[in-house]
């Protein structure tokens, strides 16, 4: 099964020139807890609320005066919207994420993946691997 037949379309953005308060608010109304941020359609990077907590509240940034570009995650993992979603689970795995940016060929943004997709769609047993894999701790204790 492809990564199309299961993703979420129609996804919202943020621009990365934004202001955190207006990205976080926009986060709240779309009751959502990441925002592919892009220039148009082209992804340039990812804010999390963990972001927003991590990166700007605990380290005292003003979100009326932060642009969401000093705060976002650059390094970005995605996969293609005509590979199977064995390869979005992988990446998902890797990388310890619950949701996944899917470009096009011409790398725009045409929507997202998120560990509910896949636990719809994928074999249980595949599902549940990833969600194993997605949920150990990284090395250091909480």
């Amino acid at each position: 099964m492809q990564i199309r037949e299961i993703m979420s379309q129609g996804v919202e953005v943020v621009s990365h020139d934004a202001l955190l308060k207006e990205a976080a608010l926009k986060m709240k109304t779309l009751d959502v807890g990441l925002m592919p941020v892009c220039d148009g359609s082209k992804l340039q990077g990812i804010l999390t609320d963990r972001d927003i907590t991590i990166r700007a509240t605990a380290e005292g940034h003003d979100p009326l005066k932060t642009k969401v570009s000093e705060i976002m995650s650059k390094d970005v993992a995605y996969c293609f919207e005509d590979q199977d979603i064995d390869e979005a689970m992988k990446i998902m795995e890797a990388r310890q994420i619950r949701r996944l940016p899917i470009l096009n060929r011409e790398k725009r943004l045409v929507g997202i993946v998120s560990l509910g997709d896949i636990a719809l769609h994928a074999p249980k047993k595949e599902a549940g691997e990833t969600l194993k894999e997605i949920s150990e701790p990284r090395t250091a204790p909480r």
